[in-house]
């Protein structure tokens, strides 16, 4: 069992070492110069067969939170909903009524598990394959790498990375950094390896924390508590692994970063740069159980973000199957 592995300040990486990263981890053109799939393209039908291949028992468990209604620190855009009209309204159709409601919610933030574009984040005013940010995301929406082109489903073989089982704790702590080292440590540990067109399935026990001690802002102290997530030594394992999507519980991201002079290193590196299918705000610990009682770390996994022409994100509910 590994000991925690916490940033310290010999292990923050320059914004030199993290333009260093980007550039070895660059997909760009890898495709093609119109290529709105990016990483997904490692997910082939052979790949998506053999992943239903991993359905035994027929265990279904969803990785979504529930849609939080309820402002709070980590919060700020808590969804809206109401019913518009109930069976109390009759409307005169020989004693056939409908119960109808409406939803508006953000297609992003630390409560709601959504998938992120690859038009949602630019570096150095460009967007995935090197295309103007401003060009391809304007205030009509985007013109290109939206999250539409998600349409067809992320489908294929999830694999978990459970730390917090690794290190024999409950949760991270805020401000823990999973370095590439401990994610190999725990690859070893559960009889599993990640490879191409794979799905990464990575839990903190962001939302187990959440649960028993509240919720926490998650920008970085004093503002915050900061939240656990990787170090950005694990960016180039992903681009050599080839993987194809990445499912964290909380947003992957260390608070306090990794990086110097950038609050966010993780995101740019896998959407900007890879062209990676990024989640975030799973809750994972249904999956978490059902893998220790089913005796494996591998499953499949279907999720249908919302066709949504134009969109940065979409709300989702991701699906492991055993």
């Amino acid at each position: 069992m590994s000991e925690p592995q916490s940033p310290t300040p010999g292990s923050l990486v320059s914004h030199e070492e993290f333009d260093q990263i980007f550039e070895a981890v660059k997909n760009w053109g890898r495709w093609g110069p119109d290529d709105q799939l990016g990483t997904l393209n490692y997910i082939t039908p052979e790949r998506i067969s053999t992943a239903a291949g991993l359905v035994k028992s027929g265990r279904r468990v969803s990785m979504a939170l529930p849609v939080n209604k309820v402002a709070g620190p980590d919060n700020p855009n808590p969804a809206v909903h109401f019913v518009s009209q109930g069976h109390d309204v009759d409307i005169k159709s020989g004693g056939v009524r409908f119960g109808m409601d409406y939803l508006g919610m953000a297609c992003h933030g630390d409560s709601h598990t959504h998938v992120d574009a690859l038009c949602h984040i630019s570096y150095r005013g460009l967007v995935y394959n090197g295309q103007p940010a401003g060009a391809v995301l304007t205030s009509q929406g985007a013109t290109s790498l939206d999250v539409a082109a998600y349409c067809r489903g992320v489908v294929g073989r999830g694999v978990l990375l459970d730390v917090p089982r690794h290190r024999g704790v409950k949760w991270l702590e805020p401000g823990e950094a999973v370095t590439r080292g401990e994610l190999e440590e725990i690859e070893q540990a559960e009889g599993v390896r990640l490879g191409e067109g794979d799905i990464l399935v990575f839990r903190t026990g962001h939302n187990r924390r959440r649960l028993e001690l509240g919720p926490w802002s998650n920008d970085a102290p004093p503002r915050g508590e900061g939240k656990a997530g990787l170090h950005v030594n694990t960016i180039p394992w992903m681009h050599e692994r080839r993987i194809a999507a990445f499912l964290p519980d909380g947003d992957g991201e260390a608070i306090p970063s990794s990086v110097e002079g950038i609050v966010y290193p993780i995101h740019p590196l896998q959407i900007v740069a890879m062209g990676m299918l990024a989640s975030d705000s799973l809750d994972l610990e249904e999956v978490a159980a059902a893998c220790a009682e089913e005796g494996r770390f591998e499953f499949m996994v279907v999720g249908l973000p919302l066709r949504l022409g134009g969109g940065t994100g979409s709300p989702w509910n991701p699906i492991a199957l055993f």
